[in-house]
C-alpha cells in the first residue's frame, strides 16, 4: 500500500476514532460513568435515565426552596431550570412499597376514599441529580389539588381523577361538585397545560411495570397498581411538549416569583425525648395506621405503615422524614354514591409538629387555594422547620395522635 493511500484512508479513521474516544470520555465524566465524579464546573442537565454524580467533598451550600435541605450548586443549577412535580401516589396495601418517597422534598398523606390513603409527593431538589422512578401513580383528588396549588402551577402528575361520573354526557353528574377534580383542573386552566395526566401523556413519561403487579407480593394484583413514571421524562415532556420550565410557556413568570417558602433551621443540638409517634386516618382500619420512630443519632424519623416498615422500592431503604406535621382538618365523608371524601385544607385549624425529638402544638392557616399554608406556634410565631424531607398527615379533627 502506498503512502498516499495510507493518508487518504487510514489517517481519517484514526482521527475519527481519537475524536470519538475523547467525546465519549467527556460524556462519561460529566454523567458520572465508570465511577468518576463531577466537580463544580459546567452544569449538564441529566438525560432521561442518566444522572450527575456529585463529589461528596463538594460544598452543599445552596438551600432547597421547598424544604431547606442543602445541595450543591451543580444540583441547584439543574432545578433552577424546572418547576416542581406534584405527583399522586397510592398507598393501598397491594401497591406497597412505593417508589420515590425517599427522593421527595415534601410528602402529603390523606384519605382518597374508603379509608385508603394517598400521597401527594413534591419532587424538585431531591431528584435534580438523577432520574427517579415514582410509583404507583394514581388519580387526582381535590384535597391534593388544593395543596398542589401552593406550588404555583407545578407539573401535576396523575392518572385520571374523580370527575362528573355522568352516564348521560354530563347532563346529570353522580359526583358531588366539591370533589370533581378533573373539572376543577379544567376550570383552573391546568388541563393540557401544566397538568400531566397519564391518559394524555402516555408512554412518553409513564409505563406499566409488570414486576409491580406480579413480583412484589408474589401474586397478581390489580393492573392500576403498576403505573410508574420517570421524573426526567416528566420534566422533559413538560418542557418540550407543554412549554413549562421554571418559566411559564409565555416565558414571563418564574414559578418561584409567587411561591412563599417556609422558614428553615438547622438541627437542634439538644434533641428531645419524644421517641415515637402513632396515628391513624380511619381508626377502624389499621392497614393505614402510621408510626414514626425517632432516630436521635441522625435526627430523623423512620416510617412504619400498617404494622410494617415503610420502604422505598427504588433502593429498599426505609422511608424517613426530618419533620412530621399532623394537620387536623374537617372531614366530609361519602359525599356521593362513589364514596368520595374531602378534607378541607383551606381555612384554619390545629395540629402538631414533630422535629428534633419534640412535639409542638400549632395552628395552620391557608387563605385560599393558591395561598401557602402558614404554621404558627402558641405565641403566633411562624414555625421554623428542620432542613430536609417534611411529611404531612392530613387527618380528621378528633383523631388520636399518640406520642
Amino acid at each position: 500500500m502506498n503512502n498516499n493511500l495510507v493518508k487518504m484512508v487510514i489517517l481519517p479513521i484514526l482521527v475519527f476514532g481519537l475524536t470519538a474516544g475523547i467525546a465519549y470520555g467527556t460524556t462519561m465524566y460529566l454523567y458520572g460513568g465508570n465511577g468518576t465524579t463531577q466537580s463544580e464546573g459546567p452544569v449538564v442537565t441529566p438525560p432521561p435515565g442518566g444522572g450527575l454524580v456529585i463529589d461528596p467533598k463538594t460544598p452543599r451550600d445552596v438551600a432547597c426552596p421547598i424544604n431547606g435541605e442543602m445541595f450543591t450548586k451543580t444540583e441547584s443549577a439543574v432545578w433552577n431550570t424546572r418547576r416542581p412535580i406534584f405527583a399522586m401516589l397510592e398507598n393501598s396495601p397491594e401497591a406497597r412499597p412505593q417508589s420515590g418517597l425517599n427522593s421527595a422534598d415534601v410528602v402529603y398523606e390523606a384519605v382518597s376514599e374508603g379509608g385508603v390513603t394517598r400521597f401527594g409527593a413534591v419532587f424538585y431538589c431531591g431528584v435534580s441529580a438523577k432520574d427517579t422512578t415514582i410509583a404507583p401513580v394514581r388519580s387526582a383528588r381535590t384535597t391534593f389539588v388544593n395543596l398542589a396549588s401552593e406550588y404555583n402551577l407545578p407539573l401535576y402528575v396523575h392518572a385520571g381523577g374523580a370527575n362528573c361520573s355522568s352516564a348521560d354526557g354530563g347532563k346529570t353528574c353522580t359526583s358531588d361538585k366539591r370533589v370533581m377534580a378533573l373539572e376543577q383542573l379544567d376550570s383552573y386552566g391546568w388541563r393540557g397545560s401544566n397538568d400531566l395526566d397519564e391518559f394524555g401523556v402516555g408512554i412518553k413519561a409513564f409505563k406499566r411495570d409488570l414486576a409491580r403487579i406480579w413480583d412484589i407480593k408474589g401474586s397478581e394484583v390489580a393492573w392500576e397498581h403498576g403505573l410508574t413514571a420517570s421524573t426526567e421524562k416528566l420534566f422533559k415532556y413538560g418542557k418540550d411538549t407543554r412549554g413549562w420550565t421554571n418559566m411559564d410557556p409565555a416565558g414571563k413568570n418564574d414559578w418561584k416569583d409567587k411561591f412563599t417558602p417556609w422558614t428553615f433551621k438547622d438541627n437542634s443540638k439538644t434533641p428531645g425525648s419524644v421517641s415515637k409517634i402513632a396515628y391513624g386516618f380511619w381508626e377502624s382500619d389499621a392497614r393505614f395506621n402510621v408510626t414514626w420512630d425517632y432516630d436521635a443519632t441522625k435526627n430523623q424519623y423512620l416510617r412504619g405503615n400498617g404494622g410494617e416498615p415503610g420502604k422505598d422500592l427504588n433502593d429498599g431503604s426505609q422511608v424517613t422524614a426530618k419533620v412530621v406535621v399532623v394537620q387536623y382538618t374537617k372531614e366530609y365523608l361519602h359525599l356521593d354514591e362513589h364514596a368520595h371524601t374531602l378534607y378541607d385544607v383551606i381555612g384554619t385549624g390545629k395540629g402538631l409538629v414533630f422535629q428534633d425529638g419534640t412535639a409542638t402544638e400549632i395552628t395552620w392557616s391557608k387563605k385560599d387555594r393558591e395561598s401557602r399554608t402558614v404554621f404558627t406556634d402558641a405565641k403566633g410565631k411562624k414555625i421554623e422547620f428542620n432542613r430536609g424531607r417534611i411529611f404531612f398527615a392530613i387527618i380528621p379533627i378528633g383523631n388520636t395522635v399518640a406520642y
